[in-house]
């Protein structure tokens, strides 16, 4: 397949995600958060449905995180967008030269990213942020076919031991090490590394910094450009 054509197979996946209604007790969750809405964002209209990737079809870094956030992601309708994991999360990608600007706001803020796309394990907000085992694996078949169809893809950076555990399963790693931050595991010719996802409880506690989460994307940054394993 050549790049026009995954761009439009990338395309098609997006829009397929966005109107899944495969999982009924995501559906009745994510339309709940939709109608009654969180105070502050009474007045806004909120997405509402599944939420596709985010990010251009020739990058070269996939960046994973377990789901949609209820009032973020459900809200906006771009991954990690109206919430303070998507601020922590794009403030970072920012300051390594992956994304325009530091911050996401909405699908129609001018924000673009640089050989890099955004996704999530499971594409619906799930109550207490906790899918099902029978949510996940309807799930994973279309980040099974986002694997395939990003050509460059060269680096994926799993938030969180979750999106790590399940991308080491898509992609055959064994033995499987255990999730650590920083942990960097190469099989073929991509790369898996781990960061501690960027939620509240994490980056409240102080278990992530600013500064270790930047860390993690200037190495994957730096290991997309063809930089050293090793270094």
């Amino acid at each position: 397949m050549n790049s026009a054509t995954n761009a439009r197979e990338l395309a098609a996946l997006d829009r397929e995600v966005s109107v899944c209604r495969q999982c009924p007790r995501l559906v009745a969750w994510r339309e709940q958060a939709a109608t009654e809405k969180r105070a502050a964002y009474r007045d806004q209209d909120y997405w509402g449905r599944a939420v596709p990737s985010f990010g251009p079809a020739d990058a070269r870094i996939l960046v994973v995180g377990l789901a949609p956030a209820a009032h973020g992601a459900n809200r906006t309708g771009r991954m990690f967008t109206g919430d303070r994991s998507g601020d922590w999360l794009y403030r970072a990608m920012w300051q390594a030269g992956l994304a325009s600007q530091p911050e996401s706001t909405s699908i129609d803020d001018g924000l673009e990213l640089r050989g890099t796309r955004i996704t999530s394990i499971v594409r619906c907000a799930p109550p207490e942020n906790r899918p099902s085992t029978d949510e996940r694996d309807l799930c994973l078949p279309y980040l099974r076919r986002e694997f395939d169809l990003l050509s460059e893809l060269r680096i994926i950076l799993c938030l969180g031991s979750f999106a790590w555990e399940n991308c080491a399963r898509e992609l055959g790693v064994r033995p499987r090490p255990k999730f650590a931050h920083g942990l960097e595991h190469r099989i073929n010719d991509r790369t898996l590394i781990c960061s501690y996802h960027p939620s509240q409880r994490n980056t409240f506690t102080g278990l992530l910094t600013e500064e270790m989460l930047g860390d993690v994307f200037l190495r994957a940054a730096q290991l997309a450009q063809g930089g050293s394993v090793d270094s």
